[in-house]
Parts: structure tokens; sequence; C-alpha cells
């Protein structure tokens, strides 16, 4: 291998440790959560449907309602509803199964699952999940015909 090749190597080998190290620190300084804490909408609805899944506690944290079986707290970005959140999880054992959701906009964006995705590890909790709507819920969940809450009458 001539020195050309060598040198070109290398600096393709360096570049891809520097983008991979780019992205972890983008990771761990912006979204508080793993790729492996974030549920898939497919996923999430199939255990809504199945009348025998052991159904995840679901909180709205967002602008509205959407989910069946969500309890909506309202947007996280405002302190009252964080101390409500709060108030909430405190009522449930550290390993309960847990999924957040708001939808209102693509998860770059969002005001809303930040600052409750850090109160659930401040909280210590130990199951819980990001519903990874990364357009928002109307795209992610209900254009794919997956289980709404219906409106009061």
């Amino acid at each position: 291998m001539n020195k050309t090749k060598i040198t070109f190597a290398f600096l393709i080998a360096l570049a891809g440790i520097a983008f991979a190290c780019n992205s972890f620190s983008f990771q761990t300084e912006t979204d508080p959560w793993t790729a492996k804490q974030l549920m898939e909408p497919a996923d999430l609805a199939k255990i809504i449907n199945d009348p025998a899944s052991a159904k995840p506690i679901i909180f709205g944290i967002g602008f509205g309602g959407g989910i069946k079986g969500a309890i909506d707290l309202g947007p996280t970005k405002e302190n009252a509803t964080i101390e409500k959140l709060k108030t909430e999880l405190s009522k449930l054992p550290k390993d309960a199964n847990i999924v957040i959701y708001c939808g209102c906009c693509p998860f770059v964006h969002c005001p809303n699952i930040r600052p409750a995705f850090k109160l659930l590890n401040e909280m210590k909790f130990t199951n819980h999940k990001l519903l990874n709507l990364s357009q928002n819920l109307k795209t992610d969940w209900i254009d794919k015909g997956y289980p709404v809450s219906v409106p009061a009458k």
C-alpha cells in the first residue's frame, strides 16, 4: 500500500471516529433517553389492542390527548405540569411500566419530552419508555389507524 492510500484510509477512519463521538455527545447532552428506551408506535398499538397484554401506564405530556388509555396531563414544558407528572409518578413503584408521548412536532423541536423524561430519570424509574413519534402524533399514530381515545360527549 502506498503512502497516499494509507493517509487517505487514516483520514477516513479518523473522520468516522469524530462523527461517532459527536453523535454520542449530542445524544447524551440533548436527549435523556437511550435508543433502547424508544418504543415504536406499532409495538404500543399491539399491546393496547391485545386484551391479554399487561398495559403500560401511558402519560400524554403534550398539548392534547390522542392515545387510547393515556392519562393526559398537558405540556410538560410548563412547571405546573411537571409538578402534576411528579405527583402521578410518586404514586407508582419505581419499576412501573411507563410510556410517555407528546407528538406535537418532531422530536428535535419538542419542548415537552425532554423535561418529562429527565424527571423519570431523576426519580429513578427503571422501566420507562418514550413513544417514538418522530414526526408527530397524527403522522406516526392516528394516520396509521392505531387506537385513539374517544372524546367525552
